[in-house]
C-alpha cells in the first residue's frame, strides 16, 4: 500500500508559470530532485532563476539559511523534453486550461514515465475525470490543485476522478502533507471546493451593489471589520483579477447548467469588457493607480449614548452585546422577549434574511433597525444597520449610538434583505453543505480548504454550527421569498441537520 512518496522519488513538474514555479519550489524544499519542462525555450531555466531569487529574498530575511537556499537550487534541474521526465515517480502538470492540450501531454507523458509513476494535474477548473480518460491507466491520475502563491498557501486539494485508485490518492495526500502542506480531498466536480464553495463571496457582494445597498468600500468594509474576512469581496476580486474571477464564475455557471446558484454579474462583465481587471491593470472597484486615494466607507454621525437599553429575549449570535454594554456604562435591563433590543423607544433586532421593511410590518414593531451580523461581538471594529422604510432620523441615530457607544464604527446601508455578513456567510454555509450532501468531500474537509485556501476566519459549516442551522435556514428561506429565485433554495442537508438536532462538527 502507498505512503507519502519518499525524497528519493523525482518529481517533474510541466509548466513553468506562476503555479508550475511555485510547485517545483515546493518539491524541491522538500528534498525531491526536480525535473522542470516547459515548451517554450528558456521557459524552465528563467523560472529557476526566479525561484533562486525569491529564495535569497527569504535568506536575507533570515527566513531561510543559505545552506537551504542552495540546497533546494541544487535539486532543481530545466529539461529540454518529454523524454527526459523519464526518472519521474511523480508528475505535477500546471500547463494552460485547455482538456485537448492536456490529454495529448499526458499521453506524452504516460509513454516515458514508469508503469507505477502517479500522474497529477493542478487544473482548477476542469474535470479530473476527463483528463484522465485520455491516457491508458487512468488510475493512476488525479488532481492536485495547489493555491497560489503554492510556497505560501497551505492548502492541495487531492481530487480523485472517476477510475483514480484509492492508494494513488492516499499516497497524494501522504505526500501533500510531508511537504507541510493541509491536504484535503474531494470528487472531481465543478469548481472541487474552493472554486465552487467560495462563489457566493464574491456574488452575494455584487448583488448587494448592483441593488444599491452600498458602495463597495462600505461593503469591503463590513465584511472584514464585523465579518472576520481579511479581504472583503470587492478587494479581493480585484486583487485576483476580475477577468480571472469572472471566468471561474462562467466556467463554474455553464459546468452546472446554468444553476442560478452561479450566475455571473453583469457588473463584473461589464468591468472585464472595459479592461478595468483590478491591479493588474491598475483599476477595477478601486482606482490602483500610484497615489490614488482609497474610497472612504460610509460612516454614520454620532449617535446619543444610550444610559439604559432593555433586552427581551435570547439574542442569539449577539447575545454578547448586553454584557458589552454594561462594561460601556448603561444600564442593561433583561426580560422575555422576542430577541431584541430597545432604547429610545426604537427596536433593535439582529437580521433574520428579511427586510427591516417587511419585518416592521409583519412583526408590527416601528421603528425598527436592523443590525448585522459580526464574527465575535467583543473584537468587531464596525457594525451594519438597515432601518425600515420611513423609520425617523432620530430613532436611526438612536440605534447608531448605541453601537458607537461600544466603540463600533457605524454604516448604515440599505434596507436589503439579510445585509452583508449574515447574507454572504448563509450563502456559503449553504453551498457547503450541498458539497457535503453530494459527496464533493466531507464537512471537516470543506472548512478546511475554505480556512487554509481563501483564509476565511471560519468554515462555513462551523459558522452554521455556531450561529444555528435553524437561523441560516430562515435567512435563506426568506431570501427565497422574497427574490423568488432558486438561487436562494436551501440545501436538503441543512434541513436535514435541523430536523434531526444534529450539526455538521461533532
Amino acid at each position: 500500500m502507498m505512503t507519502a512518496l519518499s525524497p528519493s522519488v523525482t518529481v517533474a513538474v510541466v509548466g513553468s508559470g506562476a503555479m508550475g514555479q511555485g510547485i517545483a519550489q515546493v518539491a524541491a524544499q522538500a528534498g525531491h530532485t526536480v525535473l522542470l519542462f516547459d515548451t517554450r525555450p528558456g521557459a524552465a531555466g528563467a523560472a529557476i532563476e526566479a525561484i533562486a531569487k525569491a529564495l535569497t529574498a527569504l535568506v536575507e530575511k533570515g527566513k531561510r539559511s543559505a545552506a537551504e537556499r542552495d540546497a533546494t537550487l541544487d535539486r532543481l534541474c530545466a529539461v529540454d523534453g518529454l523524454a527526459d521526465l523519464a526518472p519521474a515517480g511523480l508528475v505535477v502538470e500546471a500547463i494552460v486550461e485547455d482538456l485537448d492540450v492536456k490529454r495529448r501531454l499526458f499521453a506524452g507523458i504516460e509513454a516515458v514515465v514508469a508503469p507505477d509513476a502517479i500522474l497529477t494535474t493542478n487544473t482548477s477548473s476542469l474535470s479530473v475525470t476527463a483528463i484522465a480518460a485520455g491516457v491508458a491507466r487512468p488510475e493512476r491520475l488525479a488532481g492536485l490543485h495547489f493555491f497560489n502563491p503554492a510556497p505560501l498557501m497551505a492548502l492541495v486539494e487531492v481530487v480523485s476522478g472517476l477510475a483514480t485508485a484509492a492508494d494513488v490518492l492516499d499516497s497524494l495526500f501522504d505526500t501533500a502533507r510531508a511537504w507541510g502542506k493541509s491536504p484535503v480531498r474531494c470528487r472531481s466536480t465543478p469548481g472541487f471546493i474552493v472554486n465552487r464553495v467560495a462563489r457566493p463571496f464574491y456574488a452575494e457582494g455584487l448583488r448587494l451593489l448592483q441593488e444599491g445597498a452600498a458602495d463597495p468600500a462600505t461593503l469591503d468594509a463590513v465584511m472584514r471589520e464585523a465579518g472576520g474576512f481579511r479581504m472583503g469581496p470587492f478587494e479581493l476580486m480585484d486583487l485576483i483579477g476580475h477577468d480571472v474571477n469572472f471566468a471561474v464564475t462562467r466556467s463554474v455557471h455553464a459546468a452546472y447548467f446554468g444553476d442560478p446558484r452561479f450566475q455571473p454579474s453583469l457588473i463584473q462583465q461589464e468591468l472585464v469588457e472595459a479592461g478595468r481587471l483590478g491591479r493588474k491593470s491598475g483599476r477595477g472597484f478601486y482606482d490602483h493607480s500610484p497615489g490614488a486615494a482609497r474610497p472612504a466607507t460610509s460612516e454614520a454621525a454620532a449617535g446619543p449614548r444610550p444610559s439604559r437599553v432593555v433586552v427581551e429575549g435570547d439574542l442569539g449570535p449577539a447575545a454578547a452585546l448586553p454584557g458589552l454594554l454594561r462594561d460601556a456604562g448603561a444600564t442593561v435591563e433583561e426580560r422575555p422577549g422576542d430577541g431584541v433590543l430597545m432604547v429610545d423607544g426604537v427596536t433593535l433586532a439582529l437580521t433574520d434574511g428579511r427586510s427591516a421593511t417587511q419585518r416592521a410590518a409583519e412583526d408590527g414593531r416601528t421603528p425598527l433597525v436592523l443590525f448585522d451580523l459580526a464574527l465575535d461581538w467583543s473584537k468587531a471594529t464596525r457594525v451594519a444597520l438597515a432601518a425600515a422604510d420611513g423609520t425617523p432620523a432620530e430613532a436611526l441615530a438612536s440605534a447608531a449610538g448605541l453601537f458607537q457607544a461600544l466603540g463600533k464604527n457605524v454604516s448604515v446601508i440599505d434596507d436589503a434583505p439579510g445585509m452583508v455578513v449574515l447574507r454572504t456567510v448563509a450563502m456559503l454555509a449553504n453551498e457547503a453543505a450541498d458539497a457535503a450532501f453530494q459527496g464533493v468531500a466531507s464537512p471537516a474537509d470543506i472548512d478546511l480548504a475554505m480556512t487554509k485556501g481563501v483564509n476565511y476566519p471560519l468554515g462555513p459549516l462551523a459558522w452554521a454550527d455556531r450561529i444555528g442551522g435553524t437561523r441560516v435556514l430562515a435567512a435563506l428561506d426568506a431570501l427565497a421569498r422574497t427574490y423568488g429565485e432558486d438561487r436562494y433554495r436551501a440545501s436538503a442537508l441543512l434541513r436535514r441537520k435541523i430536523w434531526g438536532g444534529t450539526h455538521f462538527h461533532g
